[in-house]
């Protein structure tokens, strides 16, 4: 019992200095390029050009013509989502697709918010603005900017957007009403590929502050999960005079001598101040963190080491694709899902928002450079950026949804983050937060904003 409590006073001294070590620094806004060939000698272009999705007769027929040619292969007996997307399952999927997904209605879906594009740093920059409808009398809309991951898109964020743009009309106190701006990450659907090697999450930052100054804003909230989270993270970095506050539902925090404590056991892990809630989302260890990881990573390996070849399978079989990034959808929601026959995909999703993004991958065929984003942030090696070593120091909340695929507890919320002014175990929901509990979210970012308004 002593040596228990002296190898916890210890630990928790090490901690203590460790945490203790608030060293303010910025990256540094920089430039680039990342366009075809070398930078041109002229100013580049810096209108914003209103875009619209569009589709043809070709498009869908080409479509059809390959799902026409899907060759399945017969699952393992009671296999259901073990060996990952189970193909009995995927024939229902694939028959949906083929003869009642309506793509022209979706286009029409996704054109319901204005889309534009514009030139920064070599690249076409995709993204949707939406201002609110309406503005109690006196008052600006606080402009907001959302940022995917992957395997998703802009599309997730369409739900979530009224919520935030009309919130009295969706029974919400419209104390706070936001102007929001959810760009595509360059080699994402509409946004340009880098032609570059390099391009990764600091690049996009800074682009993406570019963005948000060249539509007029100085100082705005932004947010974020998967690569967005990282993204934002990476603009509080470099602009935290800009950004007024960082809201989270994932966090990378690689640099954390919190992340070893749980290895001691959960009796060591409440003396550390971890609440029974952390407890229960952290244990047993080797099934909810070790097993799961191992699980759920095996896409990471690939796409950090040759994202092409696999790349140019998907990039050929539309039903590869579905296959290949609807499994996210399904174990990356409720890691439990894998026990279902169908994955338990249409517990949370419609198959039309599902085969949505799907769509925007497939029409624009960037499955392949959206892959490259992680050969580029993560083929050099974990903690080789100078950014993974740095905190941030702009007012931050975090939303923990309990079916994250790793749980990350206040305390390493706050290490990275010194100014964690909000920290929420959200009430169910997984990894794709915005679109799978957008009200959830919503209210989380307007609590967030409201404590961040009051510092």
């Amino acid at each position: 019992m002593w040596l228990e409590l002296l190898l916890a006073s210890v630990l928790g001294l090490v901690i203590y200095w460790f945490v203790s070590r608030d060293k303010e620094e910025t990256l540094p806004l920089e430039d680039g390029w990342w366009g075809p060939g070398s930078k041109p000698s002229t100013r580049e272009d810096e209108s914003i050009r209103p875009f619209k999705v569009e589709t043809s007769d070709e498009e869908i027929k080409d479509l059809h013509h390959r799902i026409d040619g899907f060759r399945a292969s017969p699952p393992l007996e009671g296999s259901r989502f073990h060996y990952g997307f189970n193909s009995s399952y995927l024939k229902k999927v694939v028959s949906y697709w083929r003869n009642e997904f309506d793509w022209r209605k979706q286009v029409e879906i996704l054109n319901q918010y204005p889309h534009f594009k514009t030139k920064i740093e070599g690249l076409d920059i995709h993204f949707i603005h939406v201002k609110p409808p309406q503005l109690p009398s006196g008052r600006t809309p606080k402009p907001l900017l959302m940022v995917h991951g992957w395997p998703g898109s802009f599309y997730e964020f369409y739900k979530i957007i009224p919520l935030l743009t009309d919130p009295k009309a969706h029974g919400l106190s419209d104390q706070h009403v936001f102007e929001v701006i959810c760009p595509s990450i360059p080699g994402y659907g509409f946004s340009e590929a880098s032609s570059k090697k390099g391009f990764n999450t600091v690049a996009t930052a800074r682009i993406f502050y570019k963005l948000m100054s060249r539509l007029g804003f100085q100082k705005f909230y932004i947010q974020g999960g998967d690569w967005g989270s990282l993204i934002c993270t990476n603009m509080a970095q470099m602009v935290p005079n800009h950004v007024k506050g960082l809201h989270l539902n994932v966090a990378f925090i690689t640099k954390n001598i919190y992340s070893m404590t749980p290895l001691l056991g959960p009796r060591f892990g409440r003396f550390l101040g971890y609440t029974e809630r952390d407890i229960e989302l952290l244990y047993p260890f080797k099934e909810k963190v070790f097993h799961s990881i191992m699980r759920e990573s095996g896409y990471l390996h690939i796409q950090a080491t040759k994202p092409d070849t696999v790349g140019c399978a998907l990039n050929d079989s539309p039903v590869g694709l579905a296959a290949y990034i609807l499994e996210k959808f399904s174990t990356w929601t409720k890691s439990e899902y894998r026990d279902l026959e169908d994955g338990g995909l249409e517990r949370k999703f419609s198959l039309e928002d599902l085969l949505t993004n799907i769509m925007i991958y497939w029409t624009t065929g960037t499955i392949v450079s959206s892959q490259r984003f992680y050969k580029e942030n993560m083929g050099q090696g974990i903690m080789v950026h100078r950014h993974e070593g740095m905190k941030v120091f702009v007012p931050t909340g975090y939303a923990a949804f309990p079916s994250e695929l790793l749980h990350a507890p206040e305390k390493w919320v706050k290490v990275k983050y010194p100014k964690l002014i909000s920290y929420s175990y959200m009430e169910r929901g997984g990894h794709f937060a915005a679109f799978e509990e957008p009200k959830l979210l919503a209210q989380d970012i307007r609590k967030f904003v409201s404590l961040a308004e009051r510092q």
